[in-house]
């Protein structure tokens, strides 16, 4: 829950406090892929299309991200569709959110800031893309998401299509096993790959059900063990793009990226993007598509819990 000294800072919207109240189902949507993931209006599609599957789902959506200095759990309307035009919005995560508070800046949260947002309301389950993990070539540039260390430390169900496919996935994978962070794929024998729905990666462990995640959760919790979960859910497959195909495009994109001299935050929006242009659009469509597969799924389990 938040803390007392954190509420000055916090804007809960409205019908988000009235479900926390209530105990109502909330799934936390995070606002980078509205700031950084996504060109407008696109972003602002997506972003709107998504809520409204949550809602449809019977649970309420709460998109958290900083605006002018206030964490905001859930936007309006108008907020979200601001934050999509925004220019010059900060990629938040735990080292600059707070910040970017203190400064009264605007920023898009990460998986690890929106795991964080989502804690201090008291929202267990929280929907995204794909989470940030080990960059290639990590072993002399150190490039490793913060996403990572956030999943073993703070307790929040996250509902992804696995690590972007950018990243070093194996890496990943191992950081999170070290972290002791669960990896479970949902409904597949294997760790999705963002855009793909199979990887050469075995998964650590499988349920089918929604029922069954919000099961484990809980077990965890009673255990006391910390920490998050981590659930990959591959995307449809009328939308994926096979990994053999997409290889050929990531190796372009991160050719182009080291050329240009891109490093640190700038990498994963500047490769998302580069990607978009080489794969003349497709892309971005498969992009939406997981993220409402994953929003479906997020809403499913908060039920369940």
């Amino acid at each position: 829950m938040t803390p007392e000294s954190a509420k000055t800072y916090v804007d809960i919207l409205e019908p988000v406090a009235s479900a926390l109240a209530a105990g109502r189902p909330v799934v936390a949507l995070e606002s980078t892929i509205i700031t950084h993931g996504m060109p407008w209006p696109d972003n602002s599609r997506m972003a709107e299309n998504v809520e409204r599957i949550i809602s449809e789902e019977g649970a309420t959506p709460a998109t958290i991200a900083v605006v002018d200095g206030r964490i905001k759990i859930g936007l309006s309307p108008e907020e979200r569709e601001a934050l999509a035009k925004s220019q010059g919005a900060m990629k938040l995560s735990r080292a600059d959110l707070a910040f970017a508070v203190s400064q009264g800046r605007t920023g898009g949260t990460t998986v690890a800031a929106t795991m964080i947002a989502a804690r201090m309301a008291g929202i267990k389950v929280f929907a995204t893309g794909g989470i940030g993990g080990v960059h290639m070539g990590a072993e002399t540039s150190f490039d490793i998401s913060a996403d990572l260390d956030e999943l073993a430390r703070t307790p929040v169900i996250v509902v992804s299509a696995g690590p972007k496919a950018i990243l070093d996935i194996e890496k990943t994978l191992e950081v999170l096993e070290s972290g002791g962070v669960p990896v479970v794929a949902f409904g597949s024998d294997v760790v999705p790959a963002f855009w793909s729905r199979t990887s050469p990666f075995p998964a650590p462990l499988r349920l089918d059900a929604p029922g069954a995640i919000a099961d484990f959760f809980r077990t965890r919790l009673a255990l006391g063990l910390d920490g998050g979960m981590l659930v990959a859910n591959p995307v449809p497959e009328a939308s994926e793009i096979s990994v053999a195909e997409m290889a050929g495009y990531i190796k372009a994109a991160q050719s182009a990226a080291s050329e240009a001299g891109v490093s640190g935050k700038a990498v994963t929006p500047y490769l998302l993007g580069k990607i978009l242009e080489l794969t003349g659009g497709t892309s971005l469509k498969t992009n939406i598509a997981l993220v409402e597969n994953n929003a479906r799924l997020a809403a499913r389990i908060a039920r369940e819990l």
